[in-house]
């Protein structure tokens, strides 16, 4: 992916079976050819995370690995996946980015240390709502499905009281999920979601849009004129 070379292991989201983690670098201006060099570099085009970043739902860690290498100086890449969180860990190895990507096993925010604070916090969520009573049955199946939105409702109520000053959530989130259902949970937390990006893809045989939202507080409700309806 992207001109390199990555770790995958066993139980952990493969981005080369959905289009989701090609989408998520572009939406965050991190895609693009690599050179082939020794460091291969990101090209990090404007708007792309810089400062701090704390990914959720990590994954392999090509988000975190690619915002390193962009020039995040800082990066917590965070999932509940024991394997995602060593997949993690691989990759920022052998793309020489350790020492910048910290990989932690956590629920959404639960065990980030107190007090941090990021320029962006970004999540590529789990967007296909089930009931509330059903409960995942592989890690595969939890990296798609969230029951109830319950995660949802938590991100949007936690993730703006970590950002520095200046920061930004960003959600990633499809067409594939409910929109509307997503737009309640926010009125109830006091949050604005606004459009930052949006691209359709062919998924199969349906067309899929994917859209980048901003999460903002109700009273920054100034900020951008596309709402999601």
């Amino acid at each position: 992916m992207c001109g390199l070379e990555w770790d995958l292991l066993p139980e952990v989201f493969a981005p080369i079976y959905s289009p989701a983690t090609g989408i998520a670098l572009d939406f965050l201006g991190l895609a693009g050819d690599s050179a082939q060099t020794d460091t291969p570099r990101f090209p990090g085009a404007p708007g792309a995370p810089r400062g701090s970043l704390l990914e959720i739902g990590s994954g392999t860690g090509v988000v975190a690995v690619a915002a390193a290498l962009a020039g995040c100086g800082r990066v917590v890449a965070a999932d509940i996946n024991p394997a995602a969180v060593l997949n993690t860990s691989m990759n920022a190895a052998r793309h020489g980015v350790s020492g910048r990507v910290r990989a932690l096993r956590s629920d959404l925010f639960d065990r980030l240390d107190p007090g941090e604070r990021f320029d962006t916090v970004f999540w590529s969520s789990n967007y296909v709502l089930a009931p509330a009573e059903y409960r995942p049955r592989t890690m595969h199946e939890r990296a798609y499905v969230d029951p109830g939105y319950a995660a949802h409702g938590r991100f949007l109520e936690g993730a703006p009281g970590l950002l520095a000053p200046g920061g930004r959530v960003l959600l990633h989130f499809s067409s594939r999920g409910d929109v509307p259902a997503l737009r309640r949970i926010a009125d109830r937390c006091g949050r604005r979601l606004d459009v930052v990006r949006r691209t359709a893809v062919r998924e199969g045989e349906h067309e899929v849009e994917h859209m980048l939202l901003e999460v903002t507080p109700a009273a920054d409700s100034a900020r951008r004129p596309e709402v999601v309806r």
